[in-house]
């Protein structure tokens, strides 16, 4: 049918120079089979759409969700509910309103295979990752029919793609699902199309794989370099180009790190190294399996308030205690209930002083975020006894804001116990990171090596105290998750800072007291003191210490000073992360220095307190008169990796919610 207004030849004019006027003519009488609508699928469609192609067999039985959003070129807001083989279609035949479609409204099954390929020139895989049966039956059906069919799979953030051609491997020749288990299969399809793993140096949060679950993650760029492959090599079969590498050549291009490997597998998954990475692959995956978060973790849609607790609950706390829990009272009023599930450990110094400076860095969080949703943010403290806080915060929207630099960076701050660059820290890194404290506190830098190692020997006085003190024994045995390399309630054992062989060696001493103390006794306080200590120090830009400039406040003023305390922390913590900087707490020397300076019988093992004195006595040493007025320190640096494997991250909104929201 001819459309007012549109001409095939002005409309795919700009492709002729790369193909001839007489291979954009064959293109339009040629028809391409696409099997699904959505993540590939449907940008494969619109691809060779504007390729010139002119017929195609589409299928899918899905509607288009907000989970499509982040890699479905047919998932917008105008398209939510509605039918993806529909949606899609207008958008190819707006594309070209010449095109001749066959649509397949009902997916693909058996008995109606042969009718998606009548007429067919080529197959483009486009069905789900876990869709493995039909779409063998669908291949095994193109090998019979002499129909070349190709599969280009999102894999991070580049594409993997197999080309399956008449009278060539095949796809069952080269995958070998026959006769094996799901779970082996999608092992199976996955390992085919990633020989070399080249995404895996990437994958920041491995909880979200789940083969056995049928779950992964996946990206818009990936699937937009697969329409590319994809439809470059159609063209080339459709045209009988040549040049095509068919199976048991594989093709992996990864964006992220810039690389292309094109390897050869004669015998497929069969083949004797493939072999050994399936052995390996059931293993790791197995365990991805187990470590993998449960879906529906998090509503998927929420409330401006709900986003602004969402964002703001990455807030640090010591050991990732998050002692807070969020009272929503109406669309603008939240009550902050803080020190609820903090407890009382050997930790908490100062009648809690801990935590008022972690309900502190909440409170920035919570104001930051509110003005990436246009609020402004007032808080209010509104008392507290036993160690329990209520703050009531509200947030009222106002046109006039404008969101705060930091706000992209409040899930990206994070604690890095890892070696960072010695570089020395510019004049202009410094004037940022001292204007972020707004006077509430103020900073001393300790660059030198001499002064660093000075700070080392405090924290390794700190260590040598809490591995020998019984009392710090249960904190430290709860707040290291084994299983998680991203813990929502503790600090992931990968993340440390300790090595392997020494993780091994501290699982085995933290099953029991005795083991520790006897571990303790050989001198593990030494060797750990020197791993997470003297190496770390060295290894760094600075160290920094944060102190009240006036004073320690006074009682009346003790709760809102320290609140404002901890806001000063996360703007210092969030602006060092802005700047390309890593940062890793050192508060344990502040925590033991002031038991053994006041006496406090935090421990029944007298030779523990006397250490402890000496500690304040060194602190004293180090920094004067100011030491009373330290209520933070760290280290800081430029990081080798900007992206850690292993990470504490946080509880979701539901389990942070109080009882009794109205």
């Amino acid at each position: 049918m001819i459309q007012p207004g549109f001409s095939y030849d002005a409309a795919f004019d700009r492709n002729i120079g790369w193909l001839t006027e007489g291979e954009q003519q064959a293109l339009r009488a040629r028809r391409v089979a696409i099997a699904g609508m959505g993540g590939v699928g449907g940008i494969h469609l619109l691809t060779l759409a504007r390729f010139g192609v002119g017929a195609f067999n589409i299928s899918d039985l899905d509607r288009f969700e907000l989970a499509n959003f982040n890699r479905q070129v047919g998932a917008t807001m105008a398209t939510l509910g509605r039918p993806k083989v529909d949606a899609v279609a207008e958008m190819a035949l707006s594309i070209n309103p010449e095109l001749r479609l066959k649509r397949f409204d009902k997916g693909i099954w058996p008995d109606n295979i042969d009718a998606f390929l009548d007429g067919v020139d080529l197959f483009v895989d486009g069905f789900d990752f876990f869709q493995l049966e039909v779409r063998s039956l669908v291949f095994a059906r193109c090998a019979e029919l002499g129909i070349p069919a190709l599969t280009a799979a999102p894999i991070g953030m580049g594409t993997s793609f197999l080309v399956f051609v008449p009278g060539g491997m095949t796809f069952e020749q080269y995958f070998r699902f026959a006769g094996q288990s799901k779970s082996e299969q999608y092992l199976r399809f996955l390992l085919g199309f990633t020989p070399r793993a080249l995404h895996r140096t990437y994958l920041a949060d491995p909880t979200r794989v789940d083969l056995e679950g049928q779950r992964g993650p996946s990206t818009g760029a990936a699937c937009a370099l697969c329409a590319g492959v994809a439809a470059v090599e159609g063209v080339k079969l459709l045209l009988r180009r040549g040049g095509v590498r068919p199976a048991p050549y594989h093709h992996h291009y990864d964006a992220y790190r810039g690389k292309l490997v094109v390897t050869r597998h004669p015998r497929g998954n069969a083949g004797p190294l493939q072999q050994v990475k399936l052995f390996i692959g059931r293993r790791v995956f197995a365990a991805m399996s187990r470590r993998a978060v449960a879906p529906g973790a998090e509503p998927a849609v929420r409330t401006p308030l709900e986003e602004i607790l969402h964002m703001a609950r990455w807030a640090p706390s010591g050991d990732n205690v998050q002692p807070w829990r969020f009272q929503i009272l109406d669309d603008s009023r939240v009550r902050v209930l803080l020190g609820d599930k903090a407890g009382a450990n050997v930790y908490e110094y100062r009648d809690g002083e801990p935590t008022l400076l972690a309900g502190g860095t909440l409170l920035e969080s919570l104001r930051i975020a509110a003005s990436a949703w246009g609020r402004i943010t007032d808080w209010r403290y509104e008392g507290g006894e036993n160690g329990r806080h209520h703050i009531l915060v509200t947030l009222t929207p106002n046109d006039a804001v404008s969101p705060d630099p930091l706000a992209a960076e409040l899930s990206l701050r994070s604690v890095d116990r890892r070696r960072f660059r010695t570089r020395r820290l510019t004049m202009q890194e410094k004037a940022a990171l001292e204007a972020s404290l707004a006077g509430e506190l103020a900073v001393d830098w300790h660059e030198p090596a001499r002064q660093r190692w000075r700070m080392a020997s405090l924290g390794a006085r700190a260590t040598d105290i809490r591995l020998r003190t019984p009392e710090a024994y249960p904190v430290h045995r709860d707040m290291i998750d084994w299983e998680r390399d991203l813990s929502p309630t503790g600090i992931p054992a990968g993340a440390v800072g300790m090595n392997k062989a020494s993780l091994a060696i501290m699982r085995w001493a933290m099953r029991g007291w005795g083991r520790l103390k006897l571990l303790n006794r050989l001198g593990a306080t030494l060797s750990t003191a020197i791993e997470l200590d003297y190496i770390p120090a060295l290894s760094s830009a600075a160290f920094f210490t944060l102190r009240f400039p006036d004073g320690r406040p006074a009682p009346a003023q003790r709760a809102d000073r320290l609140l404002r305390a901890g806001q000063a922390i996360q703007r210092f913590w969030l602006t060092a992360s802005r700047l390309g900087l890593a940062l890793q707490p050192s508060i344990a020397p502040l925590i033991f220095g002031h038991y053994g300076a006041t006496a406090t019988p935090f421990t029944a093992d007298a030779g523990i307190r006397g250490k402890a004195a000496a500690l304040a006595a060194a602190l004293r040493a180090a920094f004067g008169q100011k030491a009373d007025q330290l209520v933070f320190m760290g280290r800081l640096g430029e990081p080798f990796r900007r992206l850690p494997k292993c990470r504490s991250v946080r509880r979701p909104i539901a389990e942070l919610q109080a009882a009794g929201d109205g």
